[in-house]
């Protein structure tokens, strides 16, 4: 990869990771204009360590707030921790089981399958941006009709928003950030609650993400660039992704809260809906 090109998918994947309408499709169909190949071990690597850039700018972005809502006395710490944990292994559960259902059954022919190799499938990535559009307009139309909510959140919310992140886990074009503050919109969640929560809900879940990769790298003997120049190869050019995507993020972030306050959230499912049918369009010609 050259510096432009690692330059170009940090800055997609660090705006779009913390907008609603998927940094995974965008980076990846940016990789395939590129001439890369997303399921390459050495793509999927740089894909965790731009996640993990985005992460940092996440704590960076939503520290102060979170020490007001998840800090404020040692009570709403562990009532703040109880979610977070019971979403995220909520997530695990249903994460794992999606990953096996599909290794097992939609890709039994498939010799030593793994859900990776689905990740640059064209017709997946436009119809999971066509169904987290939809939700996100769903969810953005309901949330300006019913002005005014702001329910608490509680562990069974918590559940049902780590079940969404748990589906969006093997769906590239599914955005985890627009799935989880959809859901937590229509359960009358505020906006302000349900987006600190969701981006707490990545904080935790991004470093078993990163070790799962690492171990799938290790385990990848058969790769010729498994040795200890090719290791080094692949993890620098994602350092210097991972650090573009951090300020990248932060930018993005200031975009999200403003648009989700002033009651835009609705736009960025209409935003998903079009890149799904520019998506579906360019691999009908091809691409």
């Amino acid at each position: 990869m050259t510096l432009f090109q690692i330059l170009g998918l940090a800055v997609i994947q660090g705006a779009a990771e913390l907008l609603p309408v998927s940094s995974s499709a965008h980076v990846i169909v940016a990789e395939k204009l590129m001439g890369l190949d997303p399921t390459a071990p050495e793509m999927t690597l740089l894909l965790v360590m731009l996640h993990t850039g985005t992460m940092f700018a996440v704590i960076v972005y939503f520290w102060k707030s979170w020490k007001e809502s998840f800090f404020a006395s040692r009570k709403v710490f562990w009532e703040s921790a109880r979610f977070i944990f019971a979403a995220t292994l909520v997530t695990g559960i249903v994460g794992l089981v999606l990953k096996s259902l599909i290794e097992k059954i939609f890709m039994k022919d498939v010799p030593h399958a793994e859900i990776e190799q689905l990740f640059g499938n064209m017709n997946l990535i436009s119809t999971a941006l066509a169904a987290v559009g939809l939700l996100i307009l769903y969810a953005g139309i309901r949330t300006r009709a019913a002005a005014g909510r702001d329910c608490a959140m509680d562990l069974k919310k918590s559940c049902y928003v780590g079940a969404i992140q748990g589906i969006c886990l093997p769906f590239r074009g599914f955005s985890r950030s627009g799935a989880t503050i959809s859901t937590g919109l229509l359960l009358g969640i505020s906006r302000r609650k349900i987006e600190e929560f969701s981006f707490a809900l990545a904080v935790a879940l991004t470093p078993p993400v990163i070790a799962r990769e690492a171990m799938r790298l290790l385990h990848d003997k058969h790769d010729p660039s498994f040795s200890a120049a090719g290791l080094a190869g692949m993890f620098m050019p994602s350092i210097l992704g991972m650090v573009f995507s951090f300020f990248a993020g932060l930018l993005a972030l200031k975009w999200l809260s403003s648009w989700l306050e002033v009651g835009r959230w609705h736009l960025f499912g209409i935003y998903c809906l079009a890149a799904s049918a520019v998506v579906f369009a360019l691999h009908q010609s091809g691409f």
